[in-house]
């Protein structure tokens, strides 16, 4: 393996692991910590984070503000059912669920822009939706449950109307649209609540919470700075084990046997799917790889926050 692959790959897990403590620091919230609350906070926190960063970046600005209003009102109502999930659900049953998103993408990526996707990539999708049945457990309905779904959802279609901002827009500027044009929105949202459960303790979380987005978001630049994305999307896997690892060591969170079984279903069909397209892809088709990484390298490159 080079060189270059083998840092990419190591600062890779590294921020996955820092995403990781994202989801640990949720967990962290006082008992009464309302999460419209905590999104408000944490979306205003970030700006002025990112501030200091925009100015140094001599302020860019962007040409498809709508599409970044869209981005911003979707990803706010999805990061707050992704934070009622979190308050509420074990680590590692969340994010078995929220790894549902690259299956979304592609299939909304063959439906709404027409690409081409493999009779292995089918196969995946299929066997992860029978995997987040197997979680969720019908008989069992779990509203919580079904609330990360839809942010998976959110975040899959944020993900592909990434694709309307130029590359050349900067990552700084991505990341700080997202979180201010979505203020309004948690704002009404917060007001309709009323603004409970704040607190110095909440505000401290926010602001750790947000540390731990940007570290994370800053070694994906790094990563995939330094190696194809191909080469090194397959470390984004990793961040399951970290959070599996954290709810175990921190909150004595265990996934039973039957979740184990349904996560599998979700992670390792996409884990290996890249070998598999390797192994069936004929000439002049369009790459399995290309399909499946290409929403993880938008994530990283542009600033997109996972969560």
């Amino acid at each position: 393996m080079q060189r270059p692959v083998v840092i990419g790959l190591i600062l890779l897990i590294v921020g996955n692991l820092f995403s990781a403590f994202y989801d640990v620091s949720i967990k962290w919230l006082p008992d009464d910590a309302n999460a419209a609350t905590f999104l408000l906070v944490r979306q205003i926190t970030s700006v002025f984070m990112l501030l200091p960063v925009w100015l140094y970046a001599q302020r860019p600005m962007t040409t498809h503000i709508s599409v970044h209003l869209w981005r911003a009102n979707i990803g706010s109502v999805g990061a707050l059912f992704l934070i009622i999930g979190l308050m509420a659900l074990p680590l590692a049953t969340v994010s078995s669920l929220f790894y549902s998103a690259p299956l979304m993408i592609i299939l909304m990526g063959y439906w709404f822009l027409k690409e081409r996707i493999t009779t292995g990539q089918v196969f995946c999708t299929l066997l992860g939706f029978v995997g987040i049945v197997i979680i969720l457990r019908p008989s069992e309905m779990n509203w919580f449950g079904l609330a990360v779904l839809f942010s998976a959802f959110t975040f899959a279609v944020n993900q592909l109307t990434l694709k309307k901002v130029p590359n050349t827009e900067h990552p700084v500027l991505t990341l700080m649209l997202y979180n201010l044009l979505g203020i309004p929105a948690t704002l009404l949202i917060t007001a309709f609540q009323g603004l409970q459960g704040f607190s110095w303790a909440l505000l401290g979380i926010a602001l750790l919470s947000n540390a731990f987005l940007l570290i994370y978001h800053w070694f994906c630049v790094l990563a995939y700075r330094k190696a194809q994305a191909s080469d090194i999307a397959i470390a984004e896997y990793t961040g399951l084990l970290f959070i599996v690892f954290l709810g175990w060591l921190l909150f004595d969170e265990w996934l039973d046997s039957l979740s184990w079984f349904g996560a599998a279903l979700i992670v390792l069909p996409s884990l290996f799917l890249p070998w598999i397209g390797m192994l069936m892809n004929k000439p002049g088709r369009r790459s399995v790889d290309a399909l499946l990484v290409e929403p993880l390298r938008l994530e990283s490159v542009e600033g997109e926050p996972k969560r």
